[in-house]
């Protein structure tokens, strides 16, 4: 059950860089217990979002709010890890704070990497490292989790997998966890709230199973639309063939002169 406050909220966020805006007035809140994944094409601004939300960048308007002493555990998107570099998953575990061994078994028991302690990080599968990055996060008990591209690595067979992983973790820790996710046919099964990005936000809503929306699919396209299951949502705007935002009936009125 979620709880009243959110743990991390934002209002009318905006970000820009060299002159172009990033992040076009985004509002978002996530709250204790729930799961909500941003999706978005490449470039639409996820990962800035996350940014802004943590703390790493500050926005040029709007405002981050935090629940006070909030611990939070992160995945990041990427991690490279040299291979020459003698760098063992328990020394890697023990960058998170002084844990003791007992501790750092149990959470890599927990995400079903155990036994990986003495292992070098650069030998790992690409399922064992997030497993990995996953006990890494859970370390400290977090009250809120934030994963980008939480299965980047990972083969097909693993995915959902995974997924399953970070709703029972939620549960165990009654955590919030803000996820990013281009996964869409497997992460619809795994969260309870949608949010749509492209800058600005395009819809945002609760999934539903083997339900396509327009809007959608014309963001994303429909080469693969068979695999997807996305979410209905109600979209109080459109975009023209340049990507600009217009009212729904300005787009009316244009469509009905060219009928």
């Amino acid at each position: 059950m979620m709880s009243a406050e959110p743990l991390v909220s934002a209002h009318g966020l905006v970000y820009e860089r060299d002159g172009q805006r990033l992040i076009d007035r985004v509002d978002i809140a996530l709250h204790r217990g729930e799961i909500v994944t941003v999706i978005g094409p490449n470039g639409a601004g996820k990962t800035t979002l996350i940014r802004l939300l943590l703390g790493l960048a500050k926005p040029d308007k709007g405002k981050v709010q935090i629940s006070p002493d909030l611990t939070i555990g992160y995945v990041p998107q990427r991690m490279h890890i040299d291979p020459v570099m003698p760098l063992t998953v328990k020394r890697f575990l023990a960058t998170a704070g002084r844990f003791p061994i007992e501790a750092m078994s149990s959470a890599l028991g927990e995400v079903g990497a155990q036994g990986l302690e003495e292992r070098q990080m650069s030998r790992l599968s690409g399922g064992e490292l997030q497993r990995v990055l996953l006990a890494r996060a859970i370390l400290r008990s977090p009250d809120l989790l934030v994963l980008d591209e939480p299965t980047q690595g990972v083969d097909l067979a693993g995915q959902a997998e995974v997924y399953r992983l970070i709703s029972a973790l939620r549960d165990r820790y009654h955590c919030g966890v803000l996820m990013v996710s281009h996964d869409l046919h497997l992460v619809m099964e795994s969260t309870d709230s949608v949010m749509c990005l492209n800058q600005h936000v395009c819809c945002s809503g609760k999934p539903e199973a083997i339900s396509r929306h327009p809007e959608y699919l014309k963001l994303f396209g429909t080469a693969d639309a068979s695999g997807l299951a996305v979410y209905s949502h109600t979209h109080d705007h459109c975009h023209d063939v340049h990507g600009n935002i217009q009212p729904v009936e300005d787009h009316k009125h244009q469509e009905d002169g060219h009928g």
